[in-house]
């Protein structure tokens, strides 16, 4: 048997299990109990300082270089 065929027969049964459990394991885990807070809580990371809308005059980075010393 050659290296092809000798790889092609794994290819076909072994590989496509593996790859088929590594795929449900990694649905269970992110489907699991208890996860929905964790999602949510990395979801909120950018939102977790403001506390108003930003200002609608000029950006951030307009406004920066006005402080520097001349």
């Amino acid at each position: 048997m050659d290296t092809y065929s000798l790889l092609r027969e794994f290819a076909d049964s072994w590989m496509l299990l593996s790859l088929f459990l590594f795929f449900a394991m990694v649905v269970l885990w992110v489907f699991r109990p208890g996860a929905r807070r964790t999602y949510q809580e990395t979801a909120g990371i950018p939102f977790r300082h403001e506390d108003r809308p930003a200002a609608a005059s000029a950006p951030a980075e307009a406004q920066a270089g006005k402080d520097l010393p001349k």
